[in-house]
């Protein structure tokens, strides 16, 4: 008898189990102990307060929680552990578990329809939450003490039980210094214009990820703009490995011209013009960088107060919080500020905060050509 055949069918068959097994869990152990001790908290806290707040009332906590648990402070990052999520989905859970449970008869009949036009409500409703379908199965099978709540069950203990849980969540998520609830990035600074970003013009698009997330259909459990900044990063970290040994202390102007807060503020202006720039670094006596005056800010000083903020000091005009760089950084990291984020200039400090260089837009546009990035014409 032949053996390639059984072979092949062996090894279909180890491939096909192989699918089981999901991928190794890509987060750090920091992250994981984080984790554990969130729901540890959460639980324990949630169960303590609904028992001092119910008393003798029954139950007084329900088991779905410890699932909700999983997901508020292992995923928060989740679209199922958003704040509607927990609160929207074991709402429409409780409300139709309760329902089925009282309008059809046969109780695992009840239950499965429950889970089902939960799932349905769920997703019509943006609030999709794993742990609402054990919700409905307990309005259904939670024996004569949630019978006899009817659809007090929903409010008290589900609805009341959700909302500390999501309590402890925001509360333990942002101490620990996650974004949570899982906020959108904020949007890049535009010009006033309908024209995206320009990293989002070329290379993989946002309509090229909706296009294909449209064609594939089924529900993925991440955020589009997580799933677009993975691939902007993803992007960013390919170019870095090729481009990564152009540093910004060799691509910078080292001879930068400067001023001081006590400078009057039309010598700023003065020199801008002088040397046909569009910044100038404000340092102190040694150097040391304290902010920035751009033209934006001569422009924005004479449209708002007329000709008084242009009368003082270079103090009244600059911005002192500046983006900056160091000579040992790689050029590609400024890449994106300079594209979306409407940087045109970044000083370039040493480990005193003393300005040794100055990056703008056109010395990474020269870099690039230089390196290959950009084709040149002939």
């Amino acid at each position: 008898m032949p053996t390639a055949p059984v072979s092949a069918l062996a090894h279909n068959a180890r491939a096909w189990l192989r699918t089981f097994v999901p991928l190794p869990v890509a987060a750090s152990r920091k992250e994981r102990l984080k984790s554990c001790f969130g729901a540890l908290l959460g639980l324990l806290c949630t169960e303590w307060i609904s028992h001092q707040t119910l008393g003798g009332f029954n139950p007084w906590f329900v088991a779905p929680m410890g699932a909700s648990a999983v997901l508020l402070f292992a995923v928060p990052s989740s679209p199922l552990a958003q704040p509607w999520s927990i609160i929207g989905g074991n709402l429409i859970a409780g409300v139709v578990g309760v329902a089925c449970a009282r309008w059809i008869p046969d109780p695992g009949l009840a239950a499965a329809v429950a889970v089902a036009v939960a799932i349905a409500l769920m997703f019509q409703f943006h609030c999709v939450h794993p742990p609402s379908g054990a919700v409905a199965i307990t309005a259904v099978f939670g024996g004569p003490a949630v019978s006899a709540l009817g659809f007090g069950f929903v409010a008290v203990p589900v609805l009341f039980n959700s909302m500390l849980m999501l309590m402890m969540a925001l509360a333990f998520n942002n101490l620990s210094r996650r974004r949570y609830p899982h906020r959108p990035p904020e949007p890049a600074v535009q010009h006033g214009t309908k024209d995206l970003p320009p990293t989002q013009r070329v290379g993989v698009t946002r309509a090229d990820l909706d296009a294909a997330l449209k064609v594939r259909g089924e529900f993925l459990d991440i955020e589009e703009d997580d799933l677009e900044q993975i691939l902007v990063a993803a992007q960013l970290r390919a170019y870095r490995r090729h481009f990564g040994n152009v540093l910004c202390g060799e691509i910078m102007s080292r001879d930068v011209i400067t001023v001081t807060p006590d400078q009057p503020a039309h010598e700023a202006g003065h020199l801008l013009s002088r040397h046909r720039i569009k910044a100038l670094p404000v340092v102190d006596a040694t150097r040391k960088l304290v902010g920035i005056v751009t033209q934006s800010d001569f422009f924005a000083a004479q449209r708002d107060t007329g000709a008084r903020r242009l009368a003082g000091t270079v103090r009244n005009l600059m911005t002192h919080a500046v983006v900056t760089a160091r000579p040992e950084q790689p050029m590609v990291e400024l890449a994106q500020a300079f594209s979306d984020g409407g940087l045109h200039h970044a000083p370039v400090i040493d480990d005193q905060r003393r300005v040794v260089g100055m990056v703008t837009q056109s010395d990474l546009v020269a870099a690039l050509l230089k390196s290959g990035v950009m084709a040149v014409p002939d």
